[in-house]
């Protein structure tokens, strides 16, 4: 039997095979009045594509708890009850292809406000329908984007509670996976790393206070999400500043991410989804074919919170051998996904797994 197509249980959920599709964003929502942050036709024929593929779970793009949360105006949205509507459609269409419909919920911080990639990405300012981000410190990400408002403690348990909020109507909508986007510069990334967290109050300084907003959202997330399902956290595994002696910035660590794995799994995460990068402009990053995974790695051997690796993996058996050295429990695949939505159909093939096959393709099995 195939490691990557043995289904993998979490609480009350059972994933039919480690095939995962990574968040990746659309930036193709409504981006004005009552059509804000909600999902599209695009979204439902882009996600319904990987599950009719065989993908055991899909967790849908960055979808933002508050309209200041969004990386761009046309960023998913879960924080009113139209949003929740048109994400019922998607995650009704999931389950009936045997998929797990999984969503991180996310607030961009002081990466918010910028126009969509193939726009160039640049910052929105307010008089080109953009806003003021809002980060730890009044620093702006890099030169030339805006800068955020420093967040009060007060602001800060707001934004605690519209993760919570998002959560109750995660569950609303469908999903069965929700996973708190921690990682890649963004809002909770921002709190955990002394690159971007310059505050000297109880959110800031020690290992223990920049950690504190990201627990209290896991705590606040987990009183409100069902015991009986899973919950999982993306983290950037380093900042990718002390793997280069040159760069004298002091940043997140890979040992900072063991340390704060037993601290995510003693508040009820269920799994780390560890990526990197994302919080440091100009940061030398090696890659290659799957230069992420030996941070999933370290974290698998030395805590007992289970992983997923993602970073450059495209082939099957690049997949199963990860999965096979117990380097991690599941991979989740990104860009390979966008050029082949029945990538795992395909893999299944090629290592002699079997995935869920749509009764309109049995022809072509």
């Amino acid at each position: 039997m195939s490691a990557l197509f043995e289904p993998y249980t979490l609480r009350s959920v059972t994933i039919p095979n480690r095939v995962w599709m990574a968040p990746m964003c659309q930036y193709s929502a409504g981006v004005s009045g009552p059509d804000a942050g909600v999902a599209t036709d695009w979204h439902f024929a882009h996600y319904a594509a990987r599950a009719a593929g065989g993908t055991g779970l899909i967790l849908l793009e960055a979808t933002a708890v508050s309209p200041e949360g969004r990386i761009s105006p046309a960023d998913l949205g879960i924080w009113n009850d139209t949003q929740v509507e048109a994400l019922r459609r998607i995650t009704g269409f999931l389950k009936a292809q045997g998929s797990v419909p999984g969503v991180q919920i996310a607030h961009a911080g002081r990466k918010a406000s910028t126009d969509r990639p193939w726009k160039g990405g640049g910052p929105l300012r307010p008089e080109d329908h953009g806003w003021q981000p809002v980060a730890p410190s009044a620093l702006p990400f890099d030169e030339g984007h805006l800068l955020p408002h420093e967040l009060t403690t007060q602001e800060i348990h707001e934004v605690v509670g519209q993760f919570a909020a998002a959560t109750r109507r995660a569950l609303d909508a469908g999903f069965q996976v929700v996973e708190i986007h921690g990682a890649h510069g963004y809002l909770i990334s921002e709190f955990l790393s002394p690159f971007s967290n310059h505050r000297t109050d109880e959110y800031g300084g020690s290992f223990e206070n920049r950690s504190r907003f990201a627990l209290e959202v896991v705590d606040a997330v987990r009183a409100v999400w069902p015991e009986e399902l899973p919950l999982f956290f993306r983290i950037s595994a380093t900042d990718w500043l002390t793997e280069n002696p040159e760069d004298e910035r002091e940043g997140w660590t890979a040992d900072d991410t063991v340390r704060f794995a037993d601290e995510l799994l003693a508040h009820g995460v269920d799994l780390l989804d560890v990526s990197t990068g994302g919080n440091a402009p100009r940061a030398r990053i090696t890659t290659g074919p799957g230069y992420q995974v030996p941070f999933a790695a370290r974290v698998k051997a030395e805590t007992s919170l289970p992983v997923a690796a993602v970073g450059l993996i495209t082939d099957a058996g690049q997949a199963e051998k990860i999965l096979a050295n117990g380097e991690a429990d599941a991979v989740l695949l990104g860009r390979e996904l966008l050029r082949n939505p029945s990538w795992a159909r395909h893999a299944a093939r090629e290592l002699g797994g079997e995935v869920a096959t749509p009764q309109q393709y049995h022809r072509m099995v």
